[in-house]
């Protein structure tokens, strides 16, 4: 199994280039044009595999697979005063701490399941 086999790979329809286009997010300098998705995934994945390749083998330590990073579950947002003060408001409102409101809209946007009551 390649170190690559891990990576976050997408595969999106390119109108400027009237292809699909494949592209990693670990390596964000390669991507991939191919007629049809399968071949675009698969060409990505290819590539990706050599890039690693040639890096192990120059000595180079190619990138973790975000998927096998440990995340806190913690980041910090920076956002205008009238923005904390308006969510502040809402979670006020709704019962609920800011984090809870504020992790509760992210779930949402990101389409992943509702994180637990704070």
């Amino acid at each position: 199994m390649s170190r690559a086999d891990h990576y976050a790979y997408r595969v999106r329809w390119s109108a400027e280039d009237e292809s699909y286009l494949g592209t990693v997010a670990e390596l964000p300098s390669l991507s991939w044009l191919a007629d049809d998705r399968t071949a675009a995934f698969t060409g990505i994945q290819e590539l990706a595999a050599d890039v690693v390749e040639d890096m192990l083998a120059s000595g180079e330590q190619p990138p973790e697979a975000l998927a096998d990073r440990s995340y806190s579950g913690k980041f910090m947002v920076r956002v205008p005063p009238e923005v904390h003060r308006r969510l502040n408001i809402e979670a006020a409102e709704q019962q609920v701490s800011l984090n809870r409101l504020v992790s509760a809209r992210l779930s949402a946007a990101t389409g992943t399941c509702t994180p637990p009551a704070a």
